[in-house]
């Protein structure tokens, strides 16, 4: 199937590893130029050494609105054009939420609802003037079963959805679909304590009816379809991915 991609124009941000390298993987593969944005500049080379002519890196930190707030214009700079947002970034620090620091729970905000919306923002006077657009939200079935020792990541992530089908409905008569994944446990840097641990790694597979975790390279097919005009008749929806552990009884 071709997802009709070639010659488009996406910013993925935590684009140096794990779903979201996948993300900007699976694009450059469709024939999509990628604006990687990430902390991590030594992975970020990495990403862009795979494809140079097609993929800009740039070191930000998603606590800088005002750097989050350019990235659009940088992006249109660098392709000439924008078409797809994917909002990957965040962080997800454990722990009781009773001796969280108040500090600890702004920051999760900042990095996992305030980033995506000042980027969707930038983006948005693109897309609304170009009446097209693809924002895909990476959110977390955390977001729509809370888990304990998560609690601001959780929130956070459950604040990403609303947001995802508020904004889709504001934007969809533009021609802008906004859409959201959930994603669940997948084989990442996010889960190395449990894939290291025999016994915590059995216990959190019973819960998983497939029986194991998503590999990333089952995440990419699924962001390029999103962006690709193939979804144009979808927006304001929650895809879950998660070997159906939010559906299990």
């Amino acid at each position: 199937m071709d997802l009709d991609l070639d010659g488009r124009v996406a910013i993925v941000t935590g684009a140096s590893r794990g779903l979201g390298r996948a993300a900007a993987e699976a694009l450059v593969a469709e024939g999509v130029s990628v604006f990687a944005v990430a902390r991590s500049g030594a992975e970020l080379e990495k990403l862009a050494a795979t494809a140079p002519d097609r993929i800009a890196a740039e070191v930000v930190d998603m606590r800088d609105a005002d750097a989050l707030a350019a990235l659009a214009d940088r992006a249109v700079e660098r392709f000439g054009r924008l078409d797809i947002v994917i909002n990957n970034a965040g962080i997800a620090p454990a722990g009781r939420f009773i001796d969280q620091p108040q500090e600890q729970w702004d920051e999760v905000f900042a990095v996992n609802v305030r980033a995506p919306a000042v980027l969707s923002r930038a983006a948005g006077k693109h897309f609304l003037a170009q009446r097209s657009g693809k924002i895909i939200n990476v959110a977390s079935t955390s977001g729509i079963n809370g888990k304990p020792t998560l609690v601001s990541y959780s929130s956070s992530k459950g604040a990403v959805l609303q947001f995802t089908k508020a904004l889709a409905g504001e934007w969809g008569r533009f021609g802008i679909q906004v859409n959201a994944i959930a994603p669940g446990a997948f084989e990442t840097d996010a889960q190395a304590a449990v894939l290291e641990d025999a016994e915590m790694l059995t216990r959190r597979l019973r819960k998983i009816p497939a029986g194991r975790m998503g590999r990333v390279e089952e995440f990419g097919p699924l962001v390029c379809y999103l962006a690709s005009p193939a979804s144009d008749f979808m927006t304001g929806s929650v895809v879950v991915i998660d070997g159906g552990e939010v559906s299990k009884l």
